[in-house]
């Protein structure tokens, strides 16, 4: 099975650094999205997390995501660029809200599942995503029944 490729997109955040404070970010896509570092690295960390954020919000809201504008666009602006450096920010764009499904599992397994996952503070929802994000995909091992000799059912353990 494929993997998935998230999208991407790249934004230019402006950066700004006064000699008595931290370094600034803002983001002329993004009104009101703005972040600090106290290193030019904590700074370009910080821009991409609160853009994150930022994007995962307006996404949880319903609001459209602009198309990133161009460096012309930004300087042609009324953003006040004047001592700015600007810089690319890439984040994968968030995926939509969740989509309800229908699923069928054995008792057992629902139990487990739902105690590991009321032992880490998550919802049902919540832990099978997290599972199947930290797994492995050609780790995930398959129970597959076939017949033996006799036409008796056996089970099989098969790596995929």
């Amino acid at each position: 099975m494929e993997r998935e490729v998230p999208n991407v997109s790249s934004y230019i955040a402006l950066l700004r650094k006064e000699s008595d404070s931290d370094y600034g970010v803002e983001f002329p896509d993004f009104p009101g999205c703005v972040s600090a570092g106290r290193t030019l690295e904590e700074a370009q960390r910080q821009a991409r997390r609160a853009l994150e954020l930022h994007l995962a919000g307006m996404t949880e809201d319903g609001e459209p995501i602009p198309a990133p504008s161009s460096l012309d666009e930004i300087f042609a602006s009324d953003w006040g660029t004047r001592g700015a450096v600007p810089f690319l920010v890439t984040v994968e764009e968030p995926e939509p809200r969740a989509v309800r499904v229908n699923i069928t599992l054995k008792p057992s397994v629902l139990r487990r599942l739902d105690e590991e996952a009321a032992r880490i503070r998550l919802s049902r929802s919540a832990m099978i995503e997290h599972l199947l994000e930290a797994g492995k995909p050609g780790r995930l091992r398959v129970v597959r029944k076939r017949r033996t000799a006799t036409g008796k059912r056996a089970k099989r353990r098969a790596s995929r």
